[in-house]
């Protein structure tokens, strides 16, 4: 089989595709011939550098995977030609974090791409726990992306923030994919949703992925001045961030009193001003937030069939060209997410 292995840390000339054997399945785990698979800003940062995850080398690349199941256990609940999506970690199932259904805290889980070979192959073997059933609705590229970006997102806006309906949320960084997928999710709550980007071309298309308002960052109070002019000087009831120190002001000032901020990046900084007096003062909750559990992944995927929504792709490269997605991904160009073609038809 061929997999997308870096071999070590640099830029694509890293990264290389090999001829591998196809994985031998251990008793409890389910062989997936894959069809796809979707890019994520770790991929990047694996190739880059990798530095703070404990991994080797050479390694697979990929968290995100879907394709169709060649063989299981007996009495296993997949069978043979089932289609499925891959939850990208390899929980313990035995520390505390694991016995209360919290395993994306947990403290000897591995993910997919970091601390073993990942999805970006024709075939991989996953642990039962870590696969789940694709929607019938979904392409194989659109569910591939369910396991990274629309995880992180169903965890952020549900579970961490408890958006309602007939609230407002404030989402920054429109045109990537979690930030996306946060909007369609918030839409499809019956939430009010204020979306944030430097290009007005992404924010021209938001009104079709559910945003109720477009407001262009233009530097200085700009998002500001706007979130108070959208929601009568009351301020915002939920904000949605991965960008972290440029926008930790903005973002702390937009929120009315006892609003909920949910942070899952810090991609121009990771020390903003903590404006304690802010905090408590307005009793506001700074939620941390990253991927999501296997349950979350169930529940965002009920949610998804019941109200019809679908990841929208950028654009989607085969295998053979993941170094020209990587360069795509890494320019910032994309508005959603960058899917991988992986083996042939199904």
């Amino acid at each position: 089989m061929l997999a997308a292995r870096i071999h070590g840390h640099g830029g694509n000339e890293v990264l290389k595709l090999d001829e591998l054997p196809i994985p031998e399945r251990k008793p409890g785990e389910v062989l997936i011939r894959m069809a796809a698979g979707g890019l994520n800003r770790v991929d990047l940062y694996m190739r880059n550098s990798g530095a703070g995850i404990t991994h080797r080398l050479p390694i697979t690349l990929g968290l995100d995977g879907a394709g169709v199941v060649v063989e299981a256990d007996k009495g296993s609940a997949f069978r043979a030609d089932d289609s499925v999506v891959i939850y990208p970690g390899q929980p313990c199932e035995t520390c505390e974090f694991c016995r209360r259904g919290e395993e994306v805290l947990c403290t000897r889980g591995r993910l997919f791409g970091e601390q073993v070979d990942g999805t970006f192959a024709e075939y991989v073997a996953a642990p039962e726990g870590s696969v789940v059933r694709k929607p019938e609705a979904l392409d194989f590229v659109q569910a591939a992306s369910l396991g990274v970006a629309w995880l992180t997102a169903w965890r952020m806006v549900v579970t961490k923030a408890r958006l309602q309906a007939g609230e407002t949320a404030l989402i920054f960084g429109i045109g990537g994919s979690v930030s996306l997928a946060a909007t369609q999710i918030a839409g499809g709550l019956g939430a009010r949703a204020l979306v944030t980007s430097r290009d007005s071309a992404k924010l021209a298309r938001m009104t079709a992925f559910g945003a109720a308002e477009t407001i262009l960052d233009e530097g200085g109070a700009s998002i500001l001045d706007r979130v108070m002019q959208l929601t009568g000087k009351r301020g915002v009831d939920v904000v949605i961030e991965n960008v972290g120190k440029a926008v930790w002001p903005t973002a702390m000032k937009a929120l009315v009193r006892g609003g909920r901020l949910v942070t899952c990046g810090a991609t121009t900084g990771d020390d903003p001003s903590a404006d304690l007096r802010r905090l408590f003062i307005r009793q506001l909750t700074v939620f941390g937030s990253t991927l999501g559990n296997r349950a979350e992944l169930r529940d965002l995927i009920a949610f998804i069939d019941e109200k019809g929504l679908k990841p929208h792709i950028d654009e989607t490269f085969a295998l053979a060209d993941i170094a020209a997605g990587l360069d795509r991904l890494e320019s910032g160009r994309q508005f959603g997410k960058i899917g991988l073609r992986i083996g042939g038809a199904l």
